[in-house]
């Protein structure tokens, strides 16, 4: 019996709740504002953030799970902008192709995928696009980007290492300078020097590649690895992307690339690396760093409208007791306990707080939903986000809520009745 009069008491709670609202809209709208657009921020941050993790890890996997890369110079988000002698890999030797060579001969690797990349002016007839970005890599480059070429094809090893004038375009780059028609065989000029068209590739819209122009919507183009070094204003340190062999754990592929480099470069035992080897996990954790710290500041301003919904509780709940205190009287003279009336103005204002929940939800969906349909972030909202915001409303209503309804439950049933 005692559970089903809790229900029927919150039931009525909600009821003078709603009613209350209607009586003090000003007030009410002030309050589930504030709970709403806190609410908001936590769930549009969370589904933004879980769109690009998403798509993050989908990058990730695209260059396969256990491939990493061989770098110059280490990643981090704070990035060394002292001197050369605090930044010490600012002095690291650049990768050259002859470190490149001798990686992709190691046993355990099954393939060695060499990366420069740079930007160009490119021109077909009247046509000219400046600033076109391009990725110069050896032949292997679509067993890591999985793009799809059509029409054409991409260039061979023959190709690439004779250092030919070949290029592969976007579709944007296409439309750019070809329109409709098609562009494979055409020559086009790079900084001036004639290439041949070969192929058009179609790549996803990923997160990283998004971020660093590689995405769809930006004109790009793909030359073979030595036809840049050799012809083209390139930064001649290559990245190269290392893929073990199926039976070689990334551990041991990473241990023997670190000895090939470390005697490559004559370094002692007590000498640390002047190279930095780079796999997914420190992808990730980098990921983590920059998106949590993000995600962070969206909890800040969350929790600023949840204070500002939490004031409003309070305010209007406070008017809410004056207003009511010969019921009050009434239901005390009745019967009704401390604990009853307590309970009752704690579910009125956990009602309050929970409307502005549905609507920051409700927004918050729109939103991502937008999100989703306009870019390559496929934001969604998880199931933690929305528990997340209906538990903060709920915790809000009942935290600012106490002082109004302790005042109410300690009203003397007497002096409550005389108010006037």
């Amino acid at each position: 019996m005692r559970l089903w009069d809790s229900i029927k008491m919150s039931l009525e709670g909600v009821t003078i709740a709603l009613d209350a609202m209607r009586a003090n809209k000003a007030r009410a709208a002030l309050t589930i504002s504030g709970v709403a657009v806190g609410v908001f921020v936590v769930v549009a941050m969370g589904a933004t953030v879980t769109g690009i993790e998403n798509s993050f890890k989908s990058d990730l996997d695209e260059f396969g799970a256990n491939t990493f890369q061989l770098r110059r110079r280490n990643i981090g988000i704070n990035a060394c902008d002292g001197s050369d002698d605090t930044c010490t890999d600012r002095r690291n030797p650049s990768l050259v192709i002859e470190d490149w060579n001798a990686v992709r001969r190691l046993p355990e690797v099954q393939t060695a995928t060499a990366w420069i990349g740079g930007s160009a002016t490119f021109r077909y007839r009247s046509r000219e696009i400046k600033s076109v970005g391009f990725d110069a890599q050896s032949e292997d480059w679509i067993l890591t980007d999985q793009a799809d070429i059509s029409p054409g094809r991409s260039f061979s090893k023959a190709e690439h290492d004779a250092g030919t004038n070949v290029v592969v375009i976007n579709d944007s780059l296409q439309a750019q300078l070809f329109g409709d028609s098609d562009p494979i065989g055409k020559e086009v000029t790079v900084d001036g020097r004639l290439f041949t068209v070969i192929g058009v590739f179609h790549t996803k819209a990923g997160f990283m590649k998004s971020m660093d122009g590689r995405g769809p919507d930006k004109p790009r183009a793909i030359i073979p690895m030595l036809t840049a070094w050799r012809h083209l204003d390139v930064w001649r340190s290559l990245l190269i992307m290392v893929k073990p062999r199926l039976d070689v754990s990334p551990d041991v592929a990473m241990d023997a690339v670190t000895a090939l480099m470390r005697s490559r470069r004559g370094l002692r035992p007590s000498q640390p690396n002047n190279f930095a080897i780079v796999g997914q996990d420190r992808m990730l954790e980098l990921f983590d760093q920059l998106f949590g710290a993000i995600f962070l500041v969206g909890l800040a301003l969350s929790a600023v409208g949840l204070l500002v919904g939490g004031v409003g509780v309070v305010a209007i709940m406070m008017i809410s007791v004056t207003e009511r205190t010969r019921e009050i009287g009434v239901r005390k003279a009745l019967g009704a306990t401390r604990a009853t009336v307590l309970w009752q103005f704690l579910i009125e204002a956990a009602t309050m707080t929970s409307i502005g929940a549905g609507i920051g939800l409700a927004i918050g969906a729109g939103i991502a939903a937008i999100i989703r349909a306009n870019t390559s972030i496929p934001a969604a909202v998880p199931p933690s986000a929305i528990a997340a915001a209906l538990a903060a409303a709920a915790l809000t209503g009942i935290v600012f809520g106490t002082l109004p309804a302790l005042k109410a439950s300690r009203l003397d049933p007497v002096d409550a009745l005389r108010y006037e």
